[in-house]
């Protein structure tokens, strides 16, 4: 079943966790907790977010490489202007899924577009 979702002056985590219900089947009566659900969800116009100002400045992303000192932090308006606003949705997407093996098949689903 595909999902169409506009997100023009929607609050990021509040469409984040909507389409993160929709990926994992949990608005079809069939929901089943160990399988992948067939919902393909198309989010537009994500560069249209509602963010606040101060979320742009205070809100920070990790990465650890595993090395000594590896550790990068970056402000989410550095990671928005390096790769888009369509990684700082998928990230809080792969957020709000479960943290197993079926992660990664529920982000192959998930479709953004700027």
């Amino acid at each position: 079943m595909n999902h169409t979702i506009d997100a023009t002056n929607k609050s990021l985590g509040r469409l984040a966790s909507e389409v993160a219900a929709i990926l994992m089947g949990k608005n079809t009566t069939s929901f089943v907790r160990n399988k992948v659900s067939e919902n393909t969800v198309t989010v537009t116009n994500v560069s249209k977010l509602k963010i606040s100002p101060n979320k742009l400045e205070q809100k920070t992303y990790k990465r650890y490489s595993g090395y000594p000192g590896g550790l990068t932090v970056s402000k989410m308006s550095h990671v928005i202007s390096q790769k888009g606003h369509v990684e700082i949705f998928t990230l809080a997407v792969k957020g709000m899924l479960p943290d197993n093996k079926l992660k990664k098949e529920f982000l192959k689903h998930l479709i953004v577009t700027e």
